[in-house]
């Protein structure tokens, strides 16, 4: 009886611990800011998550491209993963569990049965350390850091981790991730999970958008999202984005997911490490996103399930009001032998390259 006391005493205590921890992390929350002639970014260290940024359109009225909340406290209850840096490992895991090197892992299943987007908390619920902030010069900067500890989540061997957010040139904007297995190889997969709306995070939806992706292939999906381990041709389908197509104009074929959730395999020129990955343009504000990565797939999200949700400013975002384009390794990779594979070791890092350039050069 004693022992039994000894441990359920010991349990609550550390469950105690787990929330003052938690409640200090959310007390040291702050928000950064890098600025580089006309564009400017917000950031936090809650998630190391983009919080706003602001670039000229075709009448250099500036605006807010991204979607987001006016509190920080509103960061650290959200379930959309506005802006955020997710993983362990982003998008989705089956079943949420995988075997490596003959041993099985369990994971927590944060949607239904499986893994999305690290777990119940995942890197984009974390308070992540400042490494870096220099606010001037020709290359503003802010580098974030976090220690994933093993068996975090469910997954094995503690990881370093490192998000830096830099601008350089004109309107550009590169994101920088880094991790290093420190003891166990385990899988590491991260995303940006930005919502961008050209045509400012207040203006609606971004159905009018014209999205181009560079990715001749998708992963195909079951009912849950979850990749058969099968690839398909996006000619002829709503998945082809191959030319600039307008977001809206085939949304109705997908009615069972209500929009574009899924993954593009990105096409690979010989030679080139970085590719072309998408472009994004708004005809009404004439702002173009271009995005390179060196990662082999992206993402594409519409927005398909934000309801009621208040943004900035007190506006209202449903449906559609933002895209995601999370470049990234292709989901649930750890179980399926014939996809890249996402697992890092002591000897093999982590690196994941991405590069927004933002012009007002339409390119139809």
């Amino acid at each position: 009886m004693t022992k039994i006391f000894v441990l359920l005493l010991s349990l609550i205590l550390a469950a105690s611990a787990s929330v003052k921890c938690y409640v200090v992390e959310k007390e040291n929350i702050r928000i950064f800011e890098l600025k580089k002639g006309e564009l400017s970014l917000k950031v936090t260290n809650w998630g190391a998550s983009i919080v706003s940024l602001f670039l000229p359109d075709k009448n250099g009225k500036l605006g807010d491209v991204v979607l987001g909340y006016d509190s920080l406290k509103d960061y650290t209850n959200d379930t959309t993963y506005f802006g955020a840096t997710v993983g362990r490992v982003a998008n989705r895991i089956g079943g949420a569990q995988f075997t490596l090197n003959g041993i099985h892992y369990k994971l927590v299943a944060n949607e239904g049965n499986n893994t999305l987007h690290g777990g119940s908390r995942g890197f984009s619920d974390v308070l992540w350390k400042v490494e870096r902030y220099q606010k001037e010069g020709p290359s503003p900067r802010i580098t974030f850091s976090y220690h994933s500890v093993d068996g975090e989540e469910g997954f094995p061997g503690d990881v370093t981790i490192s998000v830096s957010y830099i601008l350089s040139g004109k309107n550009q904007l590169v994101i920088l991730m880094k991790g290093k297995a420190l003891n166990k190889p385990t899988p590491l997969n991260l995303a940006n999970h930005a919502y961008w709306n050209l045509g400012g995070q207040n203006s609606g939806d971004i159905l009018n958008e014209v999205v181009q992706i560079f990715g001749s292939q998708i992963t195909v999906v079951d009912s849950k999202l979850i990749p058969t381990g099968k690839f398909a041709s996006v000619k002829g389908t709503a998945y082809d984005f191959l030319k600039p197509q307008i977001i809206g104009s085939r949304i109705n074929q997908l009615a069972e997911t209500k929009g574009y959730d899924i993954n593009y395999v990105l096409d690979v020129e010989k030679g080139k490490k970085k590719k072309l990955a998408a472009i994004v343009q708004d005809k009404k504000s004439g702002r173009v996103l271009e995005l390179y990565t060196n990662a082999p797939g992206l993402q594409f999200y519409s927005g398909n399930y934000i309801k009621n949700l208040k943004g900035k400013g007190g506006f209202v975002y449903n449906a559609h009001a933002g895209l995601c384009l999370e470049t990234q390794a292709f989901p649930d990779s750890v179980n399926h032998p014939n996809f890249p594979s996402t697992i890092v070791t002591p000897e093999k890092p982590y690196n994941h390259y991405m590069l927004f350039k933002f012009s007002t050069k339409t390119h139809y």
